[in-house]
């Protein structure tokens, strides 16, 4: 080991720091499922939902991790589902 990589900054995954961010210390908001994207299996992987804030409508997607792939009756479109969201930008959120 180098003298340099001694000071080197450890690489942190942000996407898993911004949705650990977001479960921590959003705002819980609701939204609704519009559109999943569904394996040859039958199995959902990505959701598509809509949410307001303030009266601003935001669409966004997400990929479902393990735990929420377990209960996947809960994601099929038109189902209401909780979010979380950056109150500083609204457009930053997570389907919890």
């Amino acid at each position: 080991m180098g003298l340099l990589d001694l000071f080197k900054r450890k690489k942190v995954d942000t996407e898993a720091a911004r949705r650990a961010a977001l479960l921590r210390t959003g705002r819980v908001g609701e939204g609704v499922i519009l559109d999943v994207t569904i394996t040859d299996a039958g199995d959902i992987t990505h959701v598509f939902y809509n949410y307001s804030v303030n009266g601003v409508e935001y669409e966004s997607s997400q990929t479902l991790d393990e735990p929420q792939r377990q209960h996947q009756a809960d994601y099929y479109p038109g189902a209401r589902i909780t979010v979380r969201y950056d109150p500083h930008r609204p457009a930053n959120s997570v389907v919890v």
